[in-house]
């Protein structure tokens, strides 16, 4: 850019003093004005001429080639220096708000560790973040950012996240907590160990959905990129009428004339604002997203988020907090039971699974488990010291032949069989988000006309919390393949422009993620699975995320529209003016470069939306 600013000063010079010369100074005129032009014009003669050798003949540099060398050639010296200048005022134009809009996506860059201290033989030594093994323990001090995903095991801090979330309150960790690479720790010494490797880790994986978040086109992109190959022959094939055919045809036409013409026509014929301003607004767009910690892996997701008809929710860890804790236990043996489900669960990774295991709160011995069988969405059967250990859901329970006392208390209900025999039930109960409340009212207002709950629980659990979110359509004790069932059931019931967008956050979610025409996954607890599987990552786990990215979706197609308008209602103008030699080459170019300028800044804005309130 600043190297582009001062070829167009040294041009604009050069041009100014040519008008100043005397009639007698012809030549020194002409030699300013060469040189004025040679200045702007080489890099876009030299693009032409390569881009030529690569078959790509009909672009915008071929344009403005074939119009300035053609108006040297008719003797319009002056014109053709003025028209590639302009062309280059626009151009910078566009490097600037390419680099504007980049800068919210590009400073994810910066969350891209450098180095790692990791405890070696005794010493701690630095290295490449890609060197460190899962299980050694590395030392991130205070300012530095953590290189790899890993467990605290010595220390407490407070993180900011903002990078990876776009929170400004930093978060207070200790020992036992996950921390993520990418955020910068800013108290104390931590020691971490590492549980995934650089290329599994989460600022990796954010920075290869960024770079490739703009090879998935929308399908405003792709008709502009089409209407372009069709749009530049065409209009040069005009051009070459205006500038043979009148002459030969009309009495007193003069080759001159309509060579002049015919070149203006080039001029402004050039499809620059909308091959400009279409991707950079969606670009723009992901830019926004990604400042306030959310995601977008392509354009075309962001084109699908403005017409969302229909949001299917997952209820744990989406819309509730996902951290479930034992409330009651009801046996006569609370710690045998308690002991006997945590050894069943001691291999799974489900929220229920490690709130029953941090209530035991001891370290369970796995050397005593002698097999274990899990069934998605039903239960456990383990065998522990030769005990035959059934722990689950009514279903499981009936499953294996077991009679039990149902329990018909609120909450998740686990019920715990030993050898057979029933021993009791713990119930356990997840919260509802605040953010949920303001999420769904937001949505409704938007014009989301159905959202749905899906989930595994009990239909006593999944009635409390519809009916406290006011959602009315919900669907319980669902197994992860019925999930995809009823979501293929209604995306049969929404229009042929309409979206379903699917929010979940769990490993069981990712076939339904996967299905949706948008899957959005909660980057914050959610799992590596999820994310893989989505379109969207919303990093602060909030869903009230989807409303403001609904905006910002929203605001880019109406800027999209708003510029395809405005540029093919001046172009198509100016064109019939052109050809009828109702304007000069001046205003040919002013014509073009202004509905770029013009469309570029209006792009621009969508990084000014602000933050949607309930």
């Amino acid at each position: 850019m600043k190297k582009s600013f001062i070829q167009i000063i040294l041009a604009s010079v050069l041009l100014f003093l040519s008008f100043f010369l005397p009639e007698n100074g012809e030549i020194l005129r002409n030699i300013l004005l060469f040189f004025s032009y040679l200045i702007v014009g080489f890099p876009v003669l030299k693009k032409s001429f390569r881009n030529i050798l690569r078959g790509k003949v009909f672009d915008e540099n071929f344009l403005m080639a074939v119009a300035t060398l053609g108006a040297f050639g008719i003797g319009e010296l002056h014109e053709a220096v003025a028209v590639m200048l302009f062309y280059q005022i626009g151009e910078l134009f566009q490097s600037y708000a390419v680099d504007k809009s980049r800068k919210s996506i590009a400073s994810l860059m910066d969350i891209c560790p450098n180095y790692a201290n990791v405890y070696r033989d005794s010493k701690f030594v630095r290295v490449d973040p890609d060197e460190v093994k899962v299980g050694e323990i590395i030392v991130v001090s205070p300012g530095e950012k953590v290189p790899l995903d890993g467990k605290i095991m010595e220390g407490n801090s407070l993180f900011d996240t903002k990078a990876l979330t776009g929170e400004s309150v930093p978060r207070h960790v200790q020992v036992g907590d996950s921390v993520l690479s990418g955020c910068i720790n800013l108290e104390g010494v931590l020691k971490i160990k590492v549980e995934k490797e650089y290329e599994d880790s989460t600022v990796s994986k954010i920075l290869e959905l960024v770079e490739n978040a703009t090879n998935k086109k929308a399908k405003t992109e792709n008709f502009i990129t089409k209407f372009a190959r069709i749009y530049t022959p065409s209009v040069v094939v005009i051009a070459l009428f205006l500038a043979i055919c009148p002459p030969l045809l009309l009495k007193d036409a003069t080759f001159s004339d309509w060579i002049y013409r015919a070149l203006s026509f080039l001029v402004v014929s050039c499809p620059c604002a909308l091959v400009i301003s279409i991707p950079l607004s969606f670009f723009g767009g992901i830019g926004a997203c990604s400042r306030i910690g959310v995601l977008v892996k392509g354009s075309n997701y962001l084109e699908k988020m403005a017409n969302i008809k229909i949001l299917v929710c997952d209820k744990t860890g989406t819309l509730t907090e996902g951290v479930f804790e034992v409330q009651e236990i009801e046996s006569t043996l609370k710690e045998e039971l308690i002991a006997y489900a945590a050894y069943a669960e001691c291999y799974s990774n489900h929220p229920i699974s490690l709130s029953i295991k941090k209530y035991y709160g001891k370290e369970v011995d796995t050397s005593l488990i002698s097999s274990v069988k899990e069934s998605a969405g039903k239960g456990v059967l383990a065998t522990v010291q030769g005990k035959q250990i059934c722990v689950g859901n009514e279903k499981w329970m009936q499953e294996n032949a077991i009679s039990f006392l149902p329990n018909k208390k609120v909450g998740t209900l686990v019920y715990v069989a030993v050898d057979g025999i029933y021993k009791g039930s713990i119930r356990i109960a997840d919260k509802i988000k605040e953010d949920s409340y303001k999420a769904i009212s937001i949505l409704r207002k938007k014009g989301v006309k159905d959202i749905l709950m899906l989930t595994g629980d009990e239909e006593t659990i999944a009635h409390d919390v519809s009916q406290k979110l006011g959602i009315t359509t919900y669907y319980a004790e669902l197994l992860p393949q019925e999930k995809v069932g009823k979501v293929e059931e209604w995306m049969k019931r929404k229009g042929k422009e309409e979206s379903l967008v699917f929010v979940g956050d769990g490993i069981n979610d990712a076939p339904v993620l996967a299905i949706s025409d948008i899957g959005i996954s909660m980057g914050g607890i959610g799992s590596d699975v999820a994310i893989e599987a989505s379109d969207i990552v919303l990093m602060t786990d909030e869903l009230s995320k989807v409303a403001h990215t609904m905006s910002i979706a929203k605001k880019t197609i109406r800027i999209v529209n708003q510029n395809i308008f405005f540029a093919l209602f001046v172009k198509i103008g100016i064109l019939l003016l052109s050809a009828c030699g109702m304007t000069s080459m001046w205003e040919a170019v002013f014509a073009d470069v202004g509905v770029s300028v013009l469309a570029i800044l209006n792009a621009l804005r969508i990084l000014r939306i602000k933050q949607e309130k309930g």
